[in-house]
């Protein structure tokens, strides 16, 4: 492997859009759908609607420091170039977190879902098998990676239409029970429950941010990972609202035995055990393609961080023949076994903390490097760079304010860990490089 090759640049808007999807999984939906019904007092559809909102706000500064900095790294490299280094790194250091424990909840919730169909093979077995076939796709190429996510991306989008579809149909038959309004306040639902629910909702549309760090991959990445940014957190919005009014409107008073498995229970309610083996199906291989898409977004971030000599130089190298970062790539994989031992709640907790974080700082660059370095201050600039980032940067923080004890103290002591691994390592970073846009395919 060399430290010289650059990373091959042959994807596509329709490849960015679809490992964004495919690391977001449409069907999370289902697969946290007791949580979220619970939590947002049956309201699903306002509190997706206000999540949708937020988010949007980080989704569009993530958009205009990716025009800024089209290189990979994502949040690490943008509050590096716009901020400080030092600030950059830690940053950095907690979207590696989230990154990372993305890859293990992937293969976890794989050997879980596999382990409920055949009680007699253990967890482990499930999850050492899609670890390995997770490493040798990413291995082969970010593009045939980008091609199997597509089918398996492909397959949610499919049956979320048809789940809708079937529930059309019956509310054609006088299914509706709970009228046409979907914003009908329920007894004892208070707006501050909603907000509640919205909090707990955003965290259906984390992994549109996971396409900035394969930017150096993508052609034109100027124009193509704003796009697909916002390409991403549309289709996810408009297939979460259908299919919250659609069930909100017609199972107003729907209960379930278990939160952590509600959306199996919503499916034998309504299709019986044809749906739900159906459902199944298609959550396994949502699963596996969230761990493809999640494996290349941290092997890339490891890449940077590695070329900015924040990590050590192997980091950075790169396959001669199939100029993907294999080092990284089987590094990743053998983090991912961890899953074997780690709990499900304590690796959300992880990632959900290494997100906001990047959240927040994005949308802080976007202020330093528009308004305070590059001075642009015209009422455009101000609105789309100073108000619409402020008010995600707000909004955000007051999700961080949401997380519980465990989570916060967690997270800060990866920051501690990464605090006294900078300072012990005694290295300046070297300069960010930004790559120019080429042809190559």
């Amino acid at each position: 492997m060399s430290d010289n090759l650059t990373l091959k640049r042959n994807l596509s808007l329709v490849h960015v859009v679809t490992m964004g999807l495919s690391w977001m999984s449409p069907m999370i939906f289902f697969t946290s759908f007791g949580v979220l019904y619970a939590g947002s007092g049956g309201m699903l559809l306002a509190a997706y609607l206000l999540a949708f909102v937020a988010i949007l706000f980080t989704a569009l500064s993530y958009g205009q420091m990716a025009r800024a900095f089209p290189v990979s790294g994502s949040a690490y490299t943008y509050v590096t170039k716009s901020m400080n280094p030092f600030i950059g790194f830690l940053v950095g250091w907690a979207i590696l977190l989230d990154y990372l424990f993305s890859c293990i909840i992937a293969v976890l919730m794989f050997g879980i879902n596999l382990h409920a169909q055949f009680t007699s093979v253990p967890t482990s077995f499930w999850i050492v098998g899609c670890t390995l076939v997770v490493m040798i796709i990413n291995i082969i190429g970010i593009k045939t990676s980008a091609n199997v996510s597509k089918i398996f991306v492909l397959m949610q989008i499919i049956f979320i239409a048809g789940f809708c579809s079937l529930l059309v149909y019956r509310a054609l038959q006088g299914g509706i029970t709970a009228g046409l309004n979907p914003f009908a306040a329920k007894e004892g639902v208070s707006f501050s429950s909603i907000l509640a629910g919205a909090s707990l909702v955003c965290f259906s549309f984390l992994g549109f941010d996971s396409i900035t760090t394969m930017a150096e991959e993508t052609k034109n990445p100027k124009k193509t990972i704003p796009r697909a940014i916002l390409v991403i957190v549309l289709l996810a919005g408009l297939m979460y609202f259908g299919t919250a009014y659609l069930i909100q409107q017609m199972y107003p008073s729907f209960t379930s035995t278990n939160v952590d498995s509600a959306g199996f229970e919503l499916m034998q309610s309504i299709g019986g055990s044809l749906l739900a083996s159906l459902f199944t199906f298609v959550i396994i291989f949502s699963v596996l393609s969230q761990g493809m898409s999640s494996m290349t977004t941290v092997t890339r971030l490891l890449f940077v961080m590695g070329r900015t000599s924040l990590l050590p130089r192997k980091f950075a190298s790169v396959h001669p023949t199939l100029r993907t970062p294999v080092f990284n790539i089987i590094l990743a994989s053998v983090i991912s076994l961890s899953a074997i031992f780690i709990s499900l709640e304590t690796a959300i907790k992880f990632v959900n903390f290494g997100a906001l974080t990047a959240f927040l700082f994005v949308n802080l660059s976007v202020i330093f490097h528009y308004i305070i370095r590059q001075k642009q201050r015209s009422p455009k600039d101000l609105f789309l760079r100073f108000l619409c980032p402020l008010i995600g940067a707000g909004f955000v923080f007051y999700l961080i304010t949401l997380l519980d004890l465990s989570s916060l103290l967690l997270g800060s002591g990866w920051l501690v860990v990464g605090f006294m691994y900078y300072t012990l390592r005694g290295m300046k970073s070297a300069p960010l490089p930004m790559v120019e846009v080429d042809k190559a395919v």
